[in-house]
């Protein structure tokens, strides 16, 4: 298991880490994405993803890998001892930037979990010279507010989604 920490406690909050997951780890991602709750925000997109173990050593070898166009991890809460979700980013060929990906499981939001990781994926994407992150983020998806609460600014809207970018210079 390797486990990244690159985040003290905010706010009394517990101390988060990045997990690099293995192959066998991908279980995990399994269950996430076929989380009703979880994926509510997807809803729009057709709710749940099938990830057939079939399908997990391809996806592995896409979002582990050791170039900097990405980064994946699982993260970790070390006083639940358990995986809470998702993060990472991804250089997108179409937007010509990079982009998070962030999903805490359901029965671990709205604790603090999200705002504390995507201050931890800031600060490792500039580690790694990556100057702006950005994101699209579903018009209905509450989550709007801890990017812009963490300094992500609205570029513009489509009927489907808010682009929102921040400088990490």
């Amino acid at each position: 298991m390797k486990i990244i920490n690159t985040f003290n406690e905010i706010s009394n909050k517990e101390l988060l880490s990045f997990h690099i997951p293995s192959l066998e780890d991908m279980s995990f991602r399994q269950k996430l994405l076929a989380d009703e709750e979880t994926m509510a925000y997807n809803a729009k997109w057709g709710g749940t993803i099938e990830f057939p173990r079939e399908e997990w050593e391809i996806t592995y070898k896409r979002l582990i890998n050791e170039n900097d166009k990405n980064f994946y991890a699982y993260l970790y809460s070390n006083e639940l001892k358990c995986f809470i979700g998702e993060i990472g980013y991804r250089y997108d060929d179409e937007l010509k930037e990079f982009v998070t990906n962030i999903l805490i499981h359901a029965k671990y939001r709205n604790k603090g979990y999200g705002t504390i990781s995507l201050s931890m994926l800031c600060n490792v994407a500039k580690q790694k010279g990556i100057n702006v992150l950005a994101d699209t983020i579903a018009l209905d998806n509450p989550s709007i507010n801890i990017f812009l609460k963490q300094g992500f600014k609205e570029i513009y809207r489509t009927n489907d989604y808010i682009l929102v970018k921040k400088d990490l210079l």
